[in-house]
């Protein structure tokens, strides 16, 4: 029997609790692909404190950790992070940077691994191309197109000119670290395209956005008895700045015209770190909102809710939550960015709106109409059974993998690090 290949996994994230799409996708990943064609050691830092149950999720998505302290990020550190607007690194990537964290992953490298599997461009601040080995980069967005949509919506010129520095510096990092591995990995098409035509990358491979379909198990929305009420939901990390920017849009231009509508209707934002600035804006309008802040599990939270929103101006990649949510049978009203690089149909698997006008006559749609709502929570379901379990990604990244590791492949990637600034500030 062959010996299974050692895969050495680089995130400059700790994965667990998987509170972040990004994290959802990865572990889910993971998951997949631990006891198969390769023995997984993944690298990442360790928080300070660990949480009940942290030895079993990592168990279950490989077969060695190596970890390093994790620095911890208080609230003064949107600020700290400033600091890093003069290095040659957008200000993104140099805030991942860990003298630690490079040191322990060199001490893996030196084991000659088979391959190495960068988690998103950021974390080859720990471990910059070149490799003594097979190398893939797993993309989970066109980062630099995620700086630029923040330039379009920037309040001021200020921001305007801040995120324009940054999104230079983006591109300009993303095209030369792409260009250095074996493979690269996109999660959608658009973004393989992307980097074909703009970044002159060949070696690119899409995987499908897959959902645990076991876990996220189909219930209809609950009755609406109440005719001027209705619960509408959002989930998603509250301290991106991508869905500050989407839940103040919805807070500011959508919901005036839901709540006129139906004065009791209740919007819940379930997501860690909610800004404090926001909670006080919607408790000083007297608005029928709630932000949990934190939650082990988002299931209750979508299953008891009527209208799932995804009301996202800025974003890249593809979006878990939109899959999430139609699995779990939540009919889904979102802009165009939000269900962005995901093969699904308007008015066939959900609503699309990006005008705010637009958001709301969606929104409230669904409420009055709740059998074209039931009808269209039943064809999203079938459509992410048939096409989007997250085995199923999971089995091609795992191909990919193998790929990159036959010598044609190999010899393919480039042998510098192509101008890749590697200095940890």
């Amino acid at each position: 029997m062959s010996r299974r290949r050692r895969l050495l996994f680089v995130s400059s994230r700790y994965l667990f609790p998987t509170d972040s799409g990004g994290k959802i996708r990865t572990v889910n990943i993971l998951r997949g692909m631990k006891g198969g064609a390769f023995e997984i050691t993944l690298a990442s830092p360790l928080p300070v404190r660990a949480r009940p149950g942290d030895a079993a999720d990592v168990d279950g998505v490989c077969d060695r950790f190596v970890g390093w302290p994790d620095t911890p990020r208080g609230p003064l550190f949107r600020w700290a992070r400033m600091r890093h607007l003069v290095s040659a690194l957008p200000v993104a990537v140099a805030t991942d940077g860990s003298r630690l964290g490079r040191r322990a992953i060199a001490r893996e490298l030196e084991q000659s691994p088979d391959i190495v599997v960068v988690d998103f461009p950021h974390a080859a601040v720990l471990a910059p191309p070149p490799y003594p080995c097979s190398s893939v980069m797993f993309t989970h967005n066109v980062e630099a197109e995620i700086f630029r949509r923040h330039v379009e919506v920037a309040g001021n010129p200020l921001k305007q000119a801040i995120w324009r520095n940054q999104a230079g510096k983006m591109e300009r990092y993303e095209r030369d670290l792409l260009r250095c591995y074996t493979s690269v990995v996109a999660v959608a098409d658009r973004d393989r395209e992307y980097f074909q035509r703009m970044y002159g990358v060949s070696n690119v491979a899409t995987i499908p956005t897959g959902v645990n379909l076991d876990y996220f198990t189909f219930g209809e929305s609950p009755a609406l008895e109440d005719r001027k009420g209705g619960t509408v939901v959002f989930t998603g990390s509250m301290d991106w700045i991508a869905n500050i920017d989407g839940v103040e849009f919805f807070m500011d231009a959508v919901w005036p015209a839901i709540a006129r509508a139906r004065r009791n209707a209740q919007c819940i934002i379930v997501g860690r770190s909610p800004p404090w600035g926001l909670i006080e804006r919607a408790r000083a309008r007297q608005l029928n909102w709630e932000f949990t802040g934190f939650v082990d599990d988002v299931r209750p939270f979508v299953h008891n809710a009527h209208v799932y929103v995804i009301p996202l101006r800025v974003g890249g990649g593809t979006r878990i939550k939109v899959y999430e949510a139609m699995a779990m049978g939540c009919p889904v009203v979102s802009t165009r960015i939000g269900v962005e690089g995901l093969p699904v149909e308007s008015g066939r698997h959900y609503l699309e709106a990006d005008a705010a006008d637009d958001m709301a006559a969606a929104v409230l749609s669904l409420l009055d109409d709740r059998e074209r709502s039931t009808r269209l929570s039943l064809q999203a379901r079938k459509f992410v059974e048939e096409s989007m379990s997250a085995q199923r990604a999971a089995r091609v990244f795992e191909q990919i993998c193998l790929r990159a590791l036959q010598p044609a492949n190999a010899a393919g990637a480039s042998g510098t690090s192509a101008g890749v600034p590697g200095t940890i500030l």
